[in-house]
């Protein structure tokens, strides 16, 4: 039932959803139910991997398994060799900003980002330098140099011509001080100078805070900022297609943020930037870019706070009419996730017993009937149809599950009694149409 699982993926996957997060890898092993939007998906990295860019919006009610998907998007692109990242949005992040808070969820997409050989994240560096070695290559072989000669210095002003040259022609906005740190970075590679080498990603990653301290470091005159950052997530796009790869990939979840932010005029900046991102994949004036948001149904719909409020959202994101709970688009950009039902449960519950067995080195005795009684017992329980999520359950079999391996003799059914459900939704949102506008 579970084929190929590592080893270091049954830890992550226990870990993780013990501790009621999403694993960052091996979520193939554990998803069901969801093929009809993972095909979609497929088609449309296709159509990005074509030259096309895309957009798309992933709704669910709370713990419906919207970070889970996202995980999972990942791991599918990966495999179609996409450069991905991702990225929460946070009450000290946003896409609109005047105070650095752009910024900061620029450096999380950059420190976030992964390759198939690094799917933990982190590969910027690995790109950076693979994306070097390239042009040192091409640059030799032009030139009649040999490999081994053209990393001497005589041969610096020749390699520097050349990542210059190759990043004027992919790059726009920006593309000067961008292409200037990357020959920086060079510099620092090429002479072991591991401190021009932090600085020049320190840069690429928008951690400088001041003009005046990366042209002490790096004699550029810009730094990436509030303003400019989707410039350069756009210059990042191209710079990875110019080295291979299908596209670039970013997940944003977590847009419930966006939707939390106090003022109306700085939600509606942040909303326009959507629209902005929006027309410009849908548009062609991108290739190759996949932006996928995830938000509550509140962040799409709420007519007063939500992406609805922006008329010009609404009218792109309203569902296809014609669509019903049996009859479903999925090409369209929401993409409304429904919950698992019961029998998608026992599956899921029925794989992470064997994956519990295969990072534990055990092998519980715990039968398919012993997990539908675990199952009546939690959706039985008061309140459960309106608040229980598939995180609550996954959570609580697999602490049922470490304490029968830990306690063998002990009463399973007695066990599945003393469940308690309570309610982990967030308590504010229920607050914040009461909430004065500042």
């Amino acid at each position: 039932m579970i084929d190929n699982i590592k080893p270091k993926e049954a830890t992550s996957i226990i870990n993780s959803l013990v501790s009621g997060v999403v694993p960052k890898i091996g979520v193939q092993h554990i998803t069901v139910g969801r093929s009809e939007e993972i095909n979609a998906f497929i088609s449309s990295l296709d159509d990005v991997k074509n030259g096309h860019s895309m957009a798309k919006f992933w709704i669910g009610d709370f713990g419906s398994g919207k970070s889970f998907m996202l995980h999972l998007l990942n791991t599918v692109a990966l495999k179609q060799k996409f450069v991905v990242s991702n990225a929460d949005f946070t009450p000290d992040n946003r896409l609109y900003s005047n105070d650095g808070k752009s910024v900061i969820l620029y450096s999380a997409i950059m420190d976030n980002i992964a390759i198939q050989t690094k799917p933990e994240g982190g590969a910027l560096q690995t790109l950076l330098e693979k994306w070097i070695e390239q042009v040192i290559t091409k640059t030799a072989e032009e030139n009649h140099i040999s490999l081994s000669e053209i990393r001497n210095d005589q041969y610096l002003g020749l390699i520097q011509n050349s990542i210059m040259k190759t990043v004027n022609e992919i790059t726009e906005v920006g593309g000067f001080d961008f292409g200037s740190v990357i020959v920086k970075y060079y510099e620092g590679y090429i002479k072991g100078d591991e401190l021009l080498r932090r600085n020049a990603l320190k840069w690429l990653k928008g951690e400088y805070k001041t003009k005046t301290e990366a042209r002490q470091d790096l004699g550029v005159r810009e730094i990436i900022n509030d303003s400019n950052f989707y410039d350069m997530l756009k210059n990042f796009c191209k710079f990875f297609v110019s080295m291979g790869y299908s596209g670039f990939m970013i997940n944003l979840d977590e847009a419930i943020n966006l939707y939390k932010i106090s003022t109306a005029a700085a939600r509606e900046k942040n909303y326009e930037k959507i629209l902005s991102i929006y027309n410009d994949c849908f548009q062609g004036k991108i290739s190759n870019l996949f932006i996928n948001f995830a938000g509550t149904k509140e962040f799409l719909e709420n007519e007063r706070r939500g992406l609805f409020s922006y008329q010009a959202l609404k009218s792109r994101l309203e569902t296809n009419k014609f669509e019903t709970l049996e009859i479903r688009d999925f090409a369209q950009p929401v993409i409304k996730l429904t919950p698992l039902d019961h029998n998608e449960i026992f599956v899921l519950l029925k794989k992470l017993k064997l994956i519990f067995d295969l990072n534990y080195k055990t092998e519980l005795n715990i039968t398919d009937d012993e997990i539908f009684t675990f199952m009546e017992e939690m959706f039985n329980k008061p309140g459960a149809s309106e608040f229980l999520t598939p995180r609550e359950v996954i959570r609580d079999f697999l602490n049922i599950l470490n304490i029968i391996r830990q306690n063998p003799a002990v009463d399973k059914k007695q066990l599945f009694g003393e469940i308690e459900i309570s309610d982990e939704r967030p308590n504010d949102l229920v607050l914040l149409d009461n909430i004065e506008e500042i």
